[in-house]
């Protein structure tokens, strides 16, 4: 990239820069940080016209394919490919040991830089020498300030602040907002103990004198130990709050068997230990205090995760006391002796093997595994009871608690999921799909919208389109109108309800993306990008494929045979029920109106539709793989939507595919809630 000079202190400077990422399997985060910091690394030539660069990416044994990724679309990128997750001290040792830049910056793949980052970091070292190492102002996906971007050491008072909750309480006052810096304006540049390692830029000399990271340390703690060996050294560390970056934060561990809070106490224990206290007194009152603040985030991960046990464990025993009045007449009529073991004992097995199956973690509120829960706890409850005489009260109340579980457990997940009432956890069709506005106009603009409306897993409802002017508000692309400009975005998002903004790729700057969100800070909001290889939409916690991977499928969910049986009782059952019930009072009911759904009754139980499957209209030749005609469907709950062939197409694709009975009623109900709707309107 050629070579550096500017005049400082009247000698002329060569200026390089090496930038260092350790990579864990996020690729698609790399992908979009490569892509910000190429293009600052670009900006900050403007003033340094020969700024020569090096890019090492340390990939820690990826597995989802980053190296490869790597070679093929960034062949410049200098790759170290190690074997096993050797953790990020040592992984960025590695680098360090390479590089050749007189300025080294340390940034995680998980981010977005913004043009001017290079430019400005680059000039705050020139233009202050004391300055050994520095850091930017770095901003959480929703606009708020990353507080460990400037913080400071964890002593005896610091932590005992923290841990105590005095450094929330009273976060403006210097006495108790050490930790975080709290007392200080973010926006205002100055010294402080110590950055975040996500994000540190720091002088060779600097580097040659105090050494690389500790590697006693394997993930985190390691970027605090570096700032106070800096501090030790002499050299001052600045918070620079004139740029910005984006950090999606905690990537890399989701993508893990890492246990993070055990390893960032465990980290915080050794960094007191090395640094901070010599007394016992000292480091006894800080170990306490780092692990009191352990158990307290190990005990508010365990009830996140322990809310869904304990409404089953709830319901268990509201199901029992039901079935005791439904078939006895009274609750409460076994002897007292049985009501410990049958208050503890059911809703145990239950939750049991829910867990066993992942039902509360990795597959956390599964429809179908709370199902294969409650017909394993049954059976396991009439085995107990045979074999144990003193409790085998009465079969029908284990046969009539068991039905209602079987209503009830699976049936508060289903509509928690389809409400999409819990993140992270979703249902493949929401009551509230997720209204998104576009942000820019470009040629790539109408394939994008193409690519988000196939995307009918992820419910993006696209409210309208902003654009960098004014000037076509009004004017309609691809059926979607421009509503407003990026200028007045805070307003359109307040009017039109909307709940994820999409800032397409070459349209705004990565500057003008971040100032809007450190102008929002709105919770409620997620901010999402879409890289300019229109592959990925990147997002707090996600990254939705845009293309889907092109698969064989040898079966279709819906040509299983046990699917099969499964609609086709269902389509009977209830098509006759409704046959019996409505169909003889269907003039009265609904009038001489012709082809109304009732109509399709018939046609469904005696198996010619079914409730659910494509539109007749666009069945074709396609009857052997798409099912049969629906009187609801993907394609039915699009209406206002506009939807060309390719787009009803996948539709019905993804129907074919992923049908299930689940699905089947999710798409029911939806239709019944829009039909209420729209006649309310």
């Amino acid at each position: 990239m050629g070579s550096s000079h500017t005049q400082y202190f009247g000698i002329a400077l060569i200026m390089r820069v090496s930038v260092i990422i350790v990579n864990f399997n996020v690729k698609d985060f790399l992908a979009q940080a490569l892509r910000t910091i190429m293009k600052s690394i670009d900006f900050a030539m403007q003033r340094y016209p020969e700024l020569t660069s090096e890019i090492f990416v340390v990939d820690n044994a990826s597995d989802d394919g980053s190296v490869e990724m790597l070679r093929v679309h960034f062949p410049g990128v200098l790759v170290i490919a190690n074997e096993k997750n050797v953790g990020f001290a040592r992984a960025n040792n590695m680098a360090l040991a390479r590089s050749s830049g007189d300025f080294i910056l340390l940034i995680n793949p998980d981010t977005v830089v913004q043009e001017d980052t290079f430019d400005v970091m680059l000039t705050a070292f020139q233009d202050n020498p004391e300055i050994g190492m520095a850091g930017c102002k770095i901003l959480n996906p929703d606009g708020t300030l990353q507080l460990a971007c400037r913080r400071g050491f964890p002593t005896p008072w610091v932590a005992f602040t923290k841990i105590s909750g005095l450094s929330t309480l009273f976060p403006r006052t210097k006495i108790f907002g050490k930790y975080n810096v709290t007392y200080r304006d973010p926006d205002q540049s100055y010294d402080v103990d110590a950055i975040s390692g996500s994000f540190m830029m720091i002088r060779k000399p600097v580097y040659e004198e105090i050494g690389g990271l500790d590697e006693t340390f394997f993930m985190y703690g390691e970027d605090l130990d570096w700032c106070y060996r800096i501090q030790q050294a002499g050299w001052k560390i600045r918070y620079i709050p004139d740029t910005k970056i984006i950090h999606y934060k905690g990537e890399s561990t989701r993508r893990s068997d890492i246990d993070e809070i055990r390893t960032f106490y465990k980290a915080m224990s050794v960094f007191v230990e090395k640094n901070i206290s010599r007394s016992p007194l000292g480091k006894g009152l800080l170990h306490t205090t780092i692990w009191l603040r352990a158990l307290l985030a190990w005990g508010r991960r365990l009830m996140h995760g322990s809310v869904p046990a304990a409404v089953d464990f709830i319901i268990v025993n509201l199901s029992v006391i039901a079935a005791e009045y439904l078939w006895l007449g009274r609750v409460f009529h076994f002897p007292d002796y049985a009501y410990p073991i049958i208050i503890i004992v059911p809703p145990l097995i239950l939750i049991s093997v829910i867990a066993f199956t992942g039902g509360y973690t990795k597959h956390r509120l599964s429809v179908s595994r709370s199902v294969i829960g409650v017909v394993v706890t049954v059976i396991l409850i009439s085995s107990i009871t045979f074999f144990f005489k003193d409790y085998a009260f009465s079969r029908m109340v284990v046969i009539i608690s068991g039905a209602i579980l079987m209503i009830v457990i699976p049936g508060w997940r289903f509509f928690v999921r389809l409400s999409g009432g819990v993140p992270g956890v979703g249902g493949m069709f929401r009551l509230s799909p997720k209204r998104t506005v576009i942000v820019g106009i470009n040629p790539i603009t109408p394939e994008i919208i193409k690519k988000l409306r196939k995307r009918i897993q992820d419910s993006y409802h696209i409210v309208g389109i902003l654009d960098t002017t004014h000037q076509r508000i009004g004017e309609q692309l691809q059926g979607i109108p421009i509503i407003g400009s990026i200028n007045n975005i805070g307003k359109v998002i307040q009017e039109h309800r909307i709940s994820d903004v999409i800032f397409l790729p070459e349209t705004v700057s990565y500057g003008e993306i971040l100032s809007v969100i450190s102008k929002s800070k709105n919770r409620s909001v997620n901010y999402k990008l879409i890289p300019s290889d229109m592959e990925v939409v990147i997002g707090k916690g996600t990254i939705d494929q845009l293309d889907e991977v092109p698969l064989i499928e040898i079966e279709y969910s819906i040509n299983r045979k046990v699917n099969q049986l499964v609609k086709r009782g269902f389509d009977i059952g209830l098509g006759t029920i409704l046959l019996l019930s409505m169909y003889p009072f269907r003039t009265l009911l609904f009038g001489r109106r012709k082809d109304h759904w009732i109509d399709a009754l018939p046609k469904i139980v005696f198996g010619s539709m079914s409730f659910v499957g494509p539109p007749v209209e666009t069945i074709g030749e396609s009857a052997a793989f798409l099912g049969k005609p629906g009187l609801t469907g993907l394609v039915q709950l699009q209406r206002g939507n506009e939807l060309d062939p390719a787009d009803i197409h996948n539709y019905n694709v993804y129907y074919a595919k992923n049908q299930s009975f689940f699905m089947d009623i999710e798409i029911l109900l939806k239709n019944c809630i829009l039909g209420m709707t729209s006649q309310k309107s």
